[in-house]
């Protein structure tokens, strides 16, 4: 079957080519004397290019997904009732002659119609205005190390070491120190004064590392480094309190109250409490108290997944009915192999490389795994003796994912004990597979009864 002879699914249906200037939309043949037309992009004109829409009957929308571009009018569109679909741009690239906006449109209308087009995963207004400052929390997080860089590159400039002796500038000691510099102190002895008891290195390494050369160009790109760094500390908390205003809207699934969070097997394990946010105005406010209630179960306890909650929340959300099963939620994320064959023979194997933050952080979830002492570390490392780094990490964060989507859709906690029975069953595999191959060589296995004490 060709495609125009494929049946219309969705006789209503428009699409839209989306530029940073122009829009250029197609509503279906006879719906209109001119069923292309270009839409400026200021909001008066998307106002008019739904007001058209509407006038045509269109119910659905595909616009391809260029930059940011989309969302204002996927917004209005929204918010007059028109279900828009985000599609990748990807999938029509293969496609021959129709390379200007004019028919790409048109090419994007047919294929919406027909059914051959599938929507991009966006969740609710509410969870991207959080995932919106969550994004630009990370940008200014990496624009403070920046400036901390620049820090230790003053420093370094004028020989002075500290930032070689303490683990971090930024801590009480290093923020005393620099403070005190830019304040012109210059005798190393009374700057080690400053230093908290928990530093390792001693008075004397410190003070031996604060002799250098008093350069002012240096100074004073440190001293503006220092101020950008307090700038952006200060623009990160103020993400945080509005995060934290954003979070009290969304009705919660449990009420810890009446069900308690269970205990931090974590904490326990680690034998001390997390070191509080500098500079927080609400050290009371628990994140992981807050994303019990916004999912209904303990995510935090998935290994790997202890400051994660919140990012994954804004990414994927926490209505897991988008996706049918687990399988269906994993290859969304680009975790698991795709299969190309063609006529019985396998032409490549292989994961998409698409750009999926949520995919990406199970994938970091999975990597610092490496050292972990529970069973996903355990299965991490198994993996990695068995297919490599690369793709251990990758069958980790699979893991990692289905345990997500299983705890949240079915409303149950994480369960180590679980694990238990899967080594008892792998280890008498193991056993099976020796007696086997023992048996195959003449030999044949006799376990080793334990001696009397």
């Amino acid at each position: 079957m060709c495609l125009e002879d494929r049946p219309v699914l969705e006789p209503n249906a428009a699409g839209i080519d989306v530029g940073a200037r122009e829009m250029f939309v197609a509503v279906p043949p006879g719906r209109d004397e001119k069923p292309v037309r270009v839409f400026a992009t200021f909001t008066e004109d998307l106002e008019r290019l739904t007001d058209w829409l509407e006038q045509c009957g269109v119910r659905t929308v595909a616009l391809e997904s260029t930059g940011v571009y989309w969302i204002p009018l996927f917004e209005i569109l929204e918010q007059r009732g028109i279900r828009p679909c985000l599609v990748n741009a990807r999938h029509m690239k293969n496609v021959p002659g129709r390379r200007t906006d004019w028919h790409e449109c048109q090419w994007l209308q047919f294929l919406h119609s027909v059914g051959l087009l599938r929507a991009a995963f966006r969740p609710g207004q509410d969870v991207c205005a959080v995932r919106t400052i969550l994004r630009h929390r990370n940008e200014l997080v990496a624009a403070a190390s920046q400036h901390v860089q620049h820090m230790h590159k003053a420093l370094t400039q004028m020989n002075l070491q500290i930032h070689h002796v303490i683990s971090d500038i930024t801590g009480s000691t290093g923020r005393a120190i620099v403070d005190a510099i830019l304040a012109g102190q210059r005798d190393g002895a009374e700057l080690a004064k400053l230093r908290d008891p928990h530093i390792k290195a001693d008075t004397e390494t410190i003070r031996k590392s604060l002799e250098g050369n008093w350069r002012p160009e240096h100074l004073f790109t440190l001293g503006q480094s220092r101020d950008l760094y307090r700038i952006y500390q200060q623009q990160i908390v103020n993400c945080d309190l509005e995060i934290e205003k954003m979070l009290q809207g969304f009705a919660p699934r449990i009420d810890p109250g009446e069900r308690p969070l269970p205990p931090d097997r974590k904490r326990n394990r680690a034998g001390s409490k997390r070191r509080r946010k500098n500079g927080h105005p609400h050290p009371e406010f628990d994140l992981r108290t807050e994303a019990y209630k916004l999912f209904g179960v303990d995510v935090s306890q998935i290994p790997g997944l202890e400051e994660n909650a919140l990012p994954l929340f804004s990414e994927v959300g926490r209505d897991m009915s988008r996706w049918p099963s687990a399988a269906h939620f994993v290859s969304w994320l680009a975790l698991c192999p795709d299969n190309d064959i063609s006529g019985g023979k396998l032409l490549w194997r292989g994961a998409r490389r698409v750009k999926n933050r949520a995919g990406h952080l199970f994938r970091m979830a999975a990597y610092a795994l490496h050292r972990s002492l529970t069973p996903l570390g355990n299965y991490l490392r198994r993996m990695k003796a068995k297919l490599g780094p690369q793709a251990a990490t990758m069958a980790t964060a699979h893991k990692i994912a289905v345990i997500f989507y299983t705890m949240i859709k079915n409303q149950v906690e994480y369960d180590e004990t679980i694990w238990d029975a899967r080594d008892a069953a792998r280890e008498k595999k193991l056993q099976a597979r020796l007696k086997r191959q023992a048996k195959q060589l003449g030999y044949e296995l006799v376990p080793i009864q334990p001696q009397a004490a």
